[in-house]
Formats: structure tokens, C-alpha cells, sequence
């Protein structure tokens, strides 16, 4: 697992585990936008071995690094440009583009 201070994406290890505890205290069942945010984060601390939009494994050494983060977002978009699971993939995005940066108020 990724420690405190290491970058994910444009966020820190920290920020990320903190959206991932805040999301799990939530109610359940989490919805299908709930869902997407937190096979997003997982991914992205290293703690899921596939990304939630396209399934690629990780690349980097503990999680994926920052080209696959903006890749798997960029995916996510093209999704919901089409078909499939709009409120997973509109939570996989969310969560992706906040941690790499394109949203500054966490989802």
C-alpha cells in the first residue's frame, strides 16, 4: 500500500484513503455511482488490481501511475459518451477526475 505522502495522481496518498473511509461509512447498499467511486479510489491507492472502466492492471510499482489514471479517466468519458453503466462509470469518473486533478471539490 502507497504511503502517506506519495502522489496519486495530483492527490496524496492520504487525501484518497480519507475519501475511501468518509465513502465507506455511508449507508448501504451503495448505490451504483457509490460503486464507481470506490472501485476508483481502490485503484488508484493500489488496493483493487484492475481499473474500474477498462479492467487494465496497474503499471506502476504499488498502484497505477499517473498516465494510466488519466487514461482510465479518459475512458471513463468515452463511456458515458455511449452505453453501458452510466451511474458506475459517472462515479469511476468522478473519483478519476478528481484525482487527477480535472475537479477540485472531491465526489
Amino acid at each position: 500500500m502507497r504511503s502517506e505522502r506519495t502522489a496519486v495522481g495530483v492527490r496524496t496518498a492520504d487525501e484518497v484513503f480519507a475519501a475511501l473511509e468518509e465513502l465507506s461509512m455511508c449507508r448501504r447498499p451503495w448505490t451504483d455511482f457509490e460503486q464507481g467511486l470506490l472501485q476508483a479510489y481502490r485503484w488508484a491507492v493500489g488496493s483493487r488490481a484492475v481499473g474500474p472502466v477498462t479492467g487494465d492492471r496497474a503499471t506502476g510499482p504499488v498502484g497505477p501511475c499517473r498516465a494510466q489514471l488519466l487514461a482510465e479517466c479518459q475512458a471513463a468519458t468515452v463511456r458515458l459518451r455511449g452505453s453501458g453503466e452510466p451511474e458506475l462509470t459517472l462515479g469511476a469518473y468522478s473519483a478519476l477526475a478528481w484525482v487527477c486533478g480535472y475537479l477540485d471539490d472531491r465526489p
